[in-house]
């Protein structure tokens, strides 16, 4: 791979990285709700579910998935039921904390945001045609291992600095503090908007 086609990847890694799904709302989530380290968990969880899409999609098996209507469907509906599953909880999690006048909200484990985080992006084999049409451009019967390596720790290092990156930026005290103090409205607009990212899933 030549520094020109290396660069190539990095700029459509970052384009699909930066544009706003609902990875981007289990982050936001993540950081009002737990706080910075929880979300940066996901952060990096979430990268990985990116990279195993990756690796499968450069070894064949995202290319059976996409060919594979059943198989597609299949993840795919896992996939709208696990948003209908977060949009919930968030419902829920403004509805207990609009109750409670203290605010004793039982905070996640860093196990159950890493779940979160890569559940996200397993769940989503709309991944497997994004890197089959990236990667289809890259890679040649003749690509070495290393090349290959390569080009999946890219996408895992892109995905996971660009949402460390958010993280950082809504973790300021400023923007946190206004965030949290509206957290009951955010938690409403996020639930209500992974239940219709469900919804269109499963429409569509």
């Amino acid at each position: 791979m030549t520094l020109v086609s290396w660069l190539s990847l990095v700029a459509i890694c970052c384009l699909g990285a930066m544009t706003p799904g609902p990875s981007l709302a289990v982050v936001l989530k993540q950081t009002i709700n737990n706080g910075k380290l929880h979300a940066i968990t996901a952060c990096w969880s979430h990268a990985l579910g990116v990279g195993l899409w990756a690796f499968a999609c450069i070894f064949g098996l995202a290319l059976i998935v996409a060919q594979s209507p059943y198989l597609f469907q299949l993840i795919t509906w896992a996939g709208a039921a696990y948003l209908a599953y977060i949009g919930y909880q968030s419902l829920r999690s403004a509805k207990a904390e609009q109750q409670s006048t203290q605010n004793t909200t039982k905070k996640a484990s860093l196990l159950e945001a890493a779940t979160e985080g890569a559940m996200i992006s397993i769940l989503n084999p709309k991944l497997a045609i994004f890197f089959i049409a990236i990667f289809s451009q890259f890679i040649s019967a003749q690509a070495m291992f290393v090349e290959q390596a390569i080009m999946i720790a890219t996408v895992i290092l892109i995905d996971g600095f660009w949402y460390t990156i958010v993280v950082l930026v809504l973790a300021k005290g400023s923007v946190l503090n206004w965030i949290r103090e509206k957290s009951q409205w955010v938690n409403r607009i996020t639930g209500a908007i992974f239940i219709l990212l469900a919804i269109r899933v499963i429409t569509l």
